[in-house]
Formats: structure tokens, sequence, C-alpha cells
């Protein structure tokens, strides 16, 4: 006896059986549906994995937290391995211990050559951190620093007034009004030392950056002193 077949079912949406391309057409989007949210997934997973690595990695690695901020350079150092590039002796005052020098370079800006220092300053009563800098600058021709890169040194800032210190007149920029957020020259000097424009400045008091302008030019005149004094000879 032969199998009764089964009538066809009826789909609600249509009210009546598919078609053959009907539901060959339902499969093929079953399918692709399919197959989209299992790439979906799979990226997903990735992704997460991925993440995972590079926290794992992250982690792994020492941050080095703190490193810049304990930085000190040996500015004396530096400045008696550079002086001989420079054909010149290189300022490298003398500052508290305190202190923390985080640059001592020779540079170079148009026809300027320059030995810069830059310092975080610390208050060694109060604890608090400021900024300052000392430049010494020269031409490779011996001709002065044009006034034009000086005045960009010091932000543009307009000179105040004028001093003396240890045997050296300054031009002195003083702007109390701006802060040190915005600006690193709320006080500056301007110098010369035998032909090069030595530049002080910084967000510290202007008396801290008075006394780094005086070790900076005691600092000159020691190593010209020594560079000059000729070895005696024991006598025989």
């Amino acid at each position: 006896m032969a199998k009764k077949q089964k009538p066809p079912t009826i789909v609600a949406e249509l009210g009546r059986p598919e078609t053959k391309a009907e539901t060959a057409a339902r499969k093929a989007t079953d399918s692709f549906n399919y197959r989209q949210r299992k790439t979906v997934n799979n990226l997903v997973f990735s992704l997460i994995v991925t993440l995972g690595v590079v926290l794992v990695i992250f982690l792994a690695v020492p941050q080095g937290k703190g490193h810049f901020e304990d930085q000190a350079l040996d500015v004396k150092t530096l400045a008696a391995e550079a002086s001989p590039t420079a054909g010149r002796t290189l300022v490298a005052p003398e500052v508290p211990k305190a202190w923390k020098a985080k640059q001592a370079r020779l540079l170079q800006s148009d026809d300027v050559n320059y030995w810069k220092i830059t310092y975080t300053t610390v208050d060694e009563a109060t604890g608090q951190e400021a900024y300052a800098s000392v430049v010494q600058a020269f031409t490779s021709d011996g001709s002065p620093v044009d006034d034009a890169w000086v005045s960009e040194q010091f932000e543009r800032q307009e000179p105040t007034g004028s001093e003396q210190l240890a045997g050296i007149d300054w031009v002195v920029f003083d702007h109390p009004e701006l802060s040190p957020d915005n600006s690193n020259v709320v006080f500056a000097l301007q110098g010369t030392w035998k032909g090069d424009a030595i530049l002080v400045s910084g967000t510290d008091t202007p008396a801290t950056l008075r006394l780094l302008a005086i070790d900076a030019i005691k600092s000159l005149e020691s190593g010209s002193a020594d560079a000059t004094t000729e070895p005696t000879k024991e006598a025989s």
C-alpha cells in the first residue's frame, strides 16, 4: 500500500504553501544570515583575543614611570665632552643638589650654535618645582648673535631694564604677570661673555635666576682659566 503523501506546509506569511523557488530563496537567505552571524562572532572573538594579548604585553613590559622625573644629567661632564666640538669653554654652573638637569646639548639653529641646559629647579624649603634654562650662543664666524634669534629664545618678551651681575651687564626681562603654565620666560637675563650670548631664563624666582646667572659666569671664567693654564714641569 502506497504511503499517503504529506500535504505541503502552508506558510503563514503567504497563506499558501511555498513554491520550490521560494523555498530555495528562503534557504539561501537563512544560510547567508547564518554565515554572517558566524563571521561577526568570529570577528568579535578575534578582537577580544587581540585585546587580551595587547593587555598582557602592556602589563609585562616595564613602563618606566618616573624615569624622566628622576633623571638628572651630569652637566659638567657633558660640557667637557662637547667643548672641543664647540671650540670654547661651555657653561656648566654649580646648582643646588636638588635641581635636576634635563637637557645639556650642543645645538644649531640658523647660523647660531648654542649650548643649552634646562633644569627642573626645586625650592628646598617648600619642595616646589619650577623651570630654568641657561644658553650659551655663538656664531661660527665670531659675529654677534642676532637679536632676533635671542628674542625668539625669550618668546619675544620685551626687556624691562638692565643690571650688572658678576661683572657682566645684563638686559633684564621681568614679566611677573605671565603664568608659568603658559610661559617659560617669566624672568630672564641676557648678557655677553667673550662675544658669546649668555641667556638665563625660567619660571623660578628672579633671585634664584640671578644666582644661576652669576654661577654661569663663574663656571665660564673657571673653565677658561683651567684651559689656558699650562702644567708646570718639575725640576730635574
